[in-house]
């Protein structure tokens, strides 16, 4: 992850830097994490705000994205958890079926997306409530510009609004990318929004696309016991991740049975009687009973007026911005996956809170990519944060690296985790962490030592020096950074 990221501009807009004016009428449209962080903050500030959102509070990443995708991937983890009972002394109670091969474990997939589908609305629910609260004035409809100064609204409930602004946010997320030869029909051609509405279990499933969200997606429906077939056009899965992740993960979907199909892309997806045919650019063909198309995004940038108010675009449809969230068009920012700075939704929301701060005044700080942590949530997950080994090799700067098995840590022999790794990166000289990768379990959790230490610049050393709980998990990182110390073993 570099400030260099598609979608940040650089330099910023051609606009004055220090105009920097006090506002009192904000406008936010779209009320995802972006858009609603962004609100709050404004409102705290004491400015006038206005927030317009067509499909429901929270956005995409609420309603059909990151929470509900992450509760079912929850229910998945506990599948995987059972299949380590038997190594950790405990067996099924139950009466075997006649076939003698009982499962422990049934998903009833109706009822754990009907699960998903009404955490997402109660977490929408309760960001509404924390808007109305803080005097937050909500539109439902879709917004767009007007000039840069003013917002139309075509209200859900019929009828026009226009509303002036000294400020206008722009956080419209953005939707899966879809293919003409493989158009989504929600019944058995899906993007992963429609996955929510099957009641049961896919008999067989064929994700296209290896990326994160495939690779999410396809981890979760095995452990829910469906057939999968991961199609991936490159020489592996996962293929913008650390190579030493991305490997163990698909060595991990091999062995608990998933088909990996390597360098074969996809070309169209039709309908059969009783499933999907998958037909790949070398004239193979992939059967399944249903087919997941996670083949990227698109920013859902038009009908926003940009043109009218002078918003610059990229050659892929997102808003251009700065730093600081700005656009071309002096008043006007932009946050979250519009933008396509970073598909995070704790990005989205930085994004939104610079973009106030700086609008009404505040004191700034640009937003920083080196110190962004980000996770997939595969089973094991992977999390980093900082500089990759792949752009350290290739900026040329020295560095020192170790990696260590979490195998090897006793908490992890405790509960039956195999599968996973730390491993750091160490400035050769000064020794300052310059970033980390954590493959385990919870590795979400467990990469926050290592974001502290990238933010705060601290160096191996001082990470391996901190005191970690005997036995836990955090133990690898600081022993690690331990090795760091005493070994020249991978430096560059």
């Amino acid at each position: 992850m570099t400030a260099t990221t598609p979608g940040i501009a650089e330099p910023p807009p051609e606009q004055p830097t220090e105009d920097v004016r006090p506002a009192s009428r904000v406008v936010v449209v779209g009320g995802g994490p972006g858009g609603y962080e962004a609100a709050l903050v404004a409102r705290r500030a004491g400015a006038e705000v206005t927030l317009v959102e067509q499909q429901g509070l929270g956005g995409a990443a609420v309603l059909t994205d990151v929470v509900p995708s992450k509760t079912l991937i929850a229910t998945a983890e506990w599948m995987t958890i059972a299949e380590r009972a038997p190594e950790l002394g405990i067996r099924d109670g139950g009466v075997p079926d006649p076939t003698g091969t009982h499962p422990a474990h049934l998903v009833d997939l109706a009822r754990v997306n009907a699960r998903v589908v009404e955490l997402a609305a109660a977490q929408s629910r309760d960001i509404c409530a924390r808007l109305e609260s803080e005097g937050v004035r909500v539109l439902d409809g879709h917004g767009r510009l007007d000039g840069p100064q003013r917002v139309v609204v075509d209200r859900t409930d019929g009828g026009t609004e226009t509303v002036d602004a000294d400020v206008v946010l722009l956080a419209t997320g953005a939707t899966p990318r879809t293919l003409p030869e493989a158009m989504p029909d929600g019944e058995r051609i899906l993007t992963w929004t429609q996955l929510y509405d099957l009641t049961e279990l896919p008999e067989r499933l064929v994700v296209v696309g290896s990326g994160v969200t495939g690779a999410e997606f396809a981890g979760a429906y095995k452990a829910l016991g469906a057939q999968v077939v991961l199609v991936s056009s490159r020489d592996r899965v996962l293929p913008g991740e650390d190579a030493d992740a991305a490997e163990l993960i698909e060595d991990v979907f091999r062995q608990r049975g998933m088909e990996v199909m390597s360098r074969s892309r996809a070309q169209s997806a039709v309908r059969t009687d009783d499933g999907v045919l998958v037909t790949l650019a070398d004239g193979r063909t992939v059967e399944g009973s249903h087919c997941l198309m996670a083949v990227g995004s698109v920013p859902s940038t038009s009908g926003l007026g940009l043109e009218t108010a002078g918003v610059r675009t990229t050659r892929t449809g997102h808003i251009e911005v700065d730093r600081v969230s700005r656009t071309s068009t002096r008043g006007v920012y932009a946050a979250g996956d519009c933008t396509g700075v970073l598909p995070l939704a704790s990005v989205a929301a930085m994004q939104g809170r610079i973009a106030m701060a700086h609008a009404l005044g505040d004191a700034v700080v640009p937003l920083d990519l080196q110190v962004v942590a980000a996770n997939i949530f595969t089973a094991p997950e992977i999390a980093t944060v900082g500089a990759s080994q792949n752009s350290l090799e290739e900026s040329g700067v020295r560095y020192r690296t170790s990696m260590l098995e979490l195998a090897r840590n006793p908490r992890a022999k405790m509960l039956g985790m195999h599968d996973g790794f730390v491993k750091l990166f160490a400035h050769a000289t000064t020794g300052i962490v310059l970033g980390g990768v954590v493959v385990a379990p919870r590795a979400g959790e467990l990469v926050f030592p290592i974001t502290l230490a990238v933010a705060q610049r601290l160096t191996a050393d001082d990470v391996a020096q901190s005191f970690t709980v005997y036995p836990s998990l955090s133990g690898s990182i600081a022993e690690v950074a331990r090795t760091l110390h005493h070994t020249e073993v991978g430096s560059r």
